[in-house]
């Protein structure tokens, strides 16, 4: 029986091209965001998927809504975005 789940490089891929978009560093966002740098490089190379709580505090500190991020997401999912 197949169980989808939500591809955790996608998911650091898209929250990496948003940070590219605004030009700042990892280091940057991860303060904004209040998280650790580690934590958010993790994040960006699809090791971990963060919580609902840390994304919507990247989504915060990138000043892109959630639903902008999630759209994308949905796009890199279904393979419609360039990488």
């Amino acid at each position: 029986m197949y169980i989808p789940t939500l591809d955790p490089q996608s998911v650091g891929r898209v929250i990496a091209y948003f940070r590219k978009q605004k030009g700042i560093s990892q280091e940057v966002l991860s303060g904004l965001a209040d998280i650790g740098r580690s934590h958010l490089s993790a994040i960006e190379r699809g090791e971990r998927k963060p919580t609902l709580e840390t994304f919507y505090k990247i989504c915060l500190a990138l000043d892109v809504s959630m639903s902008t991020v999630i759209r994308r997401l949905e796009e890199d999912l279904a393979g419609k975005t360039e990488k």
